[in-house]
């Protein structure tokens, strides 16, 4: 059988690496996962009642763009979190937030479309825009710069660029000055503005801004899977200028009828479960803080400032020039699953890990132990 070219992507890394952690877990090894951006936690009680409680009635279809009273919910959280009044019809409800792309990337590109991203950035950027017959173009960004891209930056001849603030893998936020900068000097160069809002909620001090506040004509894509720890539940959001609304609607339609009617509800009670998303975020502070702490002693040093989400982005450069096969030594001595950055960035990231810290804080005060013994047997052996 032939293959599709648009269907040879690359493999997600951190999904190999997860199944290299549940075969060494299989085998009887108890690992630390570090490797994965997924809270430990799980979805909030509210949440978990709201659907308990829906169960003898019918879950069935909801229309394309979700429930409208989640749409209203949603809107009222811009509201809390940003001060914007945001019209509900708006709002977008997709399948994860992976859903979001594929609709922003349907509505918004035609094939052949280059689409600016700025590197280390998520993977799966990357791939859903070459599975749909789009072309990635990776703006390389600096440390210095926390990793975003600047206005200066941008590529004459793309159609679109991609924003993510906090960054994955970086954790670093677009101050609103830079959004403000980013997204006019997208509008100078014809280019659609997607925005990857995803971790919103999940601060330390440097505060996170929609890019919202600065314009309307922008695609804002988020999700309940971060701050509401709702991963495995597949349900996300996205907020659409209203001239846009019933092109993303028909898309929707067609391709996924609609978001899960059940994950819907639960998301809906999960909008007031903010005592529990706090207290989770508390942990991710302590967890970040121990990760502070101890990473830099342990040989760890030049990392970029982690802001929000809960990722820590380090330069191993002075370690190895292959992330991957760092990586798999990691799990294979130390018994921590770690990402290469390879899965961020293709060209430098050989020379970068990604260490995640939404787990338990006992979990990572366990993991930066068994770092420390093998960064010391590390060094000795070199």
């Amino acid at each position: 059988m032939r293959h599709s070219q648009r269907g040879q992507v690359d493999p997600f890394i951190v999904m190999d690496v997860m199944e290299a952690a549940r075969k060494a877990e299989d085998a009887g090894r108890h690992i630390i996962h570090m490797e994965v951006g997924q809270p430990s936690t799980p979805a909030p009680e509210g949440a978990r009642r709201a659907l308990a409680a829906a169960l003898d009635q019918p879950l069935g279809y909801t229309v394309a763009l979700g429930l409208p009273e989640l749409r209203r919910g949603i809107a009222g959280l811009y509201r809390r979190w940003y001060g914007i009044e945001l019209n509900p019809d708006r709002v977008v409800v997709t399948p994860g937030s992976s859903g979001a792309f594929i609709l922003a990337f349907a509505a918004l590109f035609d094939a052949g479309d280059r689409v600016a991203l700025g590197e280390p950035g998520y993977p799966s950027y990357r791939q859903i825009l070459r599975a749909m017959s789009l072309q990635p173009v990776g703006i390389p960004t600096r440390a210095e710069d926390r990793y975003q891209p600047r206005p200066q930056d941008l590529p004459l001849d793309a159609r679109g660029l991609i924003l993510a603030s906090p960054g994955n893998p970086s954790g670093t936020v677009l101050r609103r000055e830079e959004l403000a900068a980013l997204t006019a000097r997208a509008a100078e160069l014809g280019m659609n503005v997607i925005s990857d809002e995803i971790y919103h909620g999940l601060d330390y001090g440097a505060g996170f801004h929609s890019a919202l506040e600065v314009t309307d004509e922008v695609f804002v894509i988020n999700s309940f899977s971060k701050y509401f720890s709702m991963t495995g539940w597949r349900v996300g959001w996205m907020v659409v200028p209203e001239a846009m609304i019933r092109t993303v609607e028909r898309i929707a339609q067609n391709m996924f009828i609609c978001p899960p009617h059940a994950s819907q509800v639960a998301a809906l009670a999960a909008l007031d479960c903010v005592e529990e998303a706090d207290a989770n975020l508390a942990v991710y502070a302590e967890n970040r803080h121990l990760m502070l702490e101890r990473l830099p002693g342990i040989g760890f040093d030049r990392i970029a400032p982690p802001e929000g989400a809960f990722y820590i982005y380090a330069d191993v450069s002075e370690l190895t020039d292959n992330s991957l096969n760092f990586a798999a030594e990691i799990l294979e001595k130390a018994g921590v699953a770690v990402t290469p950055g390879l899965d961020f960035d293709p060209v430098r990231g050989a020379r970068t890990l990604r260490f995640s810290y939404a787990r338990s804080t006992a979990d990572i005060a366990e993991g930066l132990d068994r770092l420390a013994g093998f960064m010391d047997d590390y060094r000795a052996a070199r």
